[in-house]
């Protein structure tokens, strides 16, 4: 549990980098505390010394040093180069996904006013998030709604999360116990409610609570129930000599040449623009017949579709995707698929995409469900 017995004001250090984020942070208050007492007492000093004596006295006329000029603009600039220094390692190791083939990825949309998580071996959770002490876990995050911050004070790391994309974080738990998840940007009236726990486990009780949660689809299963019966679109990218959609195997982190001459690292924001907006990145050699499916899916869903074309590459290394920062989100790193939910072992194999090639159901055809949508009224 969380011991703030040294300093109320701040939470314990549970991260890898936590320590690192706290150095940076009391090195500028110090910083800013010896120049503000400096500074004050050299104002109090001067008005004493040099105050009035008698009237209409001509003063001393001082002339420059350059000796003193030049102490004054080298140690700014060596302790403004300490602080970019420092603050540059800091950010680099924050947001620069670890390149850890084994890292642990946990899909999660934030949503007003909660959070909701889907683990690789299909567990759900809202407002709690059940991670193993010790494992790098990468999350990739979006929103059905407006901005959002997922914050983890004790992790000292926090990122937006934007709606109409992905934003990237991770971190390596190093202390069992239970810390708050918050939310850092102000996303309407119960703003201050939406917040939640994140459980550090041992991995021994990790894998028993992953084992004794395992009745939800894998985001690889639900994705491909999606993309061969519900939404159709095998009958398109199912392969073979009646294809009219562009290849999806073995189509994760490689680079994709467009109609336009552009070419576009396929990244998990590059297949999720393609379901969303399909004409604004035509592959070279297809035509846009594609239908947008904004709208007609929802962000969990979308999530879900992305982990199974992903798979169908099998186990990837990072891409462009992960060299975006939180802002832009975070750097490249390893990305694992999915795996069966009775699975511990999380990388997932190349899923099966059968020797079908079903016309599956029209998506833009009425249903006899409600259609769902990506924002809750």
């Amino acid at each position: 549990m969380q011991n703030t017995s040294w300093i109320p004001l701040f939470p314990e250090q549970a991260s890898t980098f936590a320590w690192q984020v706290d150095i940076l942070y009391f090195y500028l208050i110090a910083i800013s505390a010896f120049f503000t007492i400096g500074i004050v007492a050299g104002v109090i000093f001067f008005v004493v010394k040099y105050r009035e004596r008698e009237k209409f006295a001509t003063p001393v006329e001082i002339h420059g040093s350059m000796a003193l000029e030049t102490t004054w603009s080298v140690i700014p600039f060596i302790i403004s180069m300490t602080i970019f220094l420092g603050g540059a390692i800091v950010y680099y190791n924050q947001y620069r996904m670890p390149a850890d083939s084994q890292a642990m990825e946990v899909y999660v949309v934030g949503k007003q006013w909660m959070w909701k998580f889907q683990h690789e071996s299909g567990q759900r959770e809202i407002n709690e998030l059940h991670v193993p002490v010790g494992r790098n876990v990468k999350l990739t995050m979006t929103t059905e709604d407006v901005i959002h911050d997922l914050s983890f004070p004790a992790f000292r790391t926090k990122a937006d999360v934007v709606p109409g994309r992905y934003t990237y974080l991770w971190f390596n738990a190093t202390k069992p116990g239970k810390y708050h998840i918050l939310c850092m940007e102000y996303c309407g009236l119960n703003h201050s409610g939406m917040g939640g726990w994140v459980y550090v486990m041992e991995q021994r009780d990790f894998d028993n609570w992953l084992s004794g949660n395992t009745s939800n689809q894998t985001p690889v299963e639900a994705g491909k129930e999606l993309f061969e019966t519900k939404l159709g679109c095998a009958s398109c990218h199912a392969g073979g000599p009646q294809q009219r959609g562009a290849k999806l195997e073995n189509l994760f982190g490689t680079d994709v040449k467009l109609n336009n001459g552009q070419t576009v690292k396929a990244d998990e924001d590059y297949i999720r623009n393609s379901i969303l907006n399909p004409t604004s990145q035509v592959v070279e050699g297809y035509q846009p017949i594609m239908p947008t499916f904004k709208g007609q899916v929802t962000e969990e869903q979308l999530n879900s579709l992305v982990a199974y074309i992903k798979s169908l590459s099998g186990p990837t290394q990072s891409t462009s995707s992960t060299s975006k920062t939180s802002t832009s989100s975070t750097t490249g790193n390893s990305n694992t698929s999915a795996s069966n939910s009775t699975s511990t072992n999380l990388a997932a194999p190349r899923a099966d995409r059968g020797n079908t090639n079903s016309q599956g159901s029209n998506p833009n055809a009425p249903g006899n469900h409600p259609e769902p949508t990506n924002r809750k009224k």
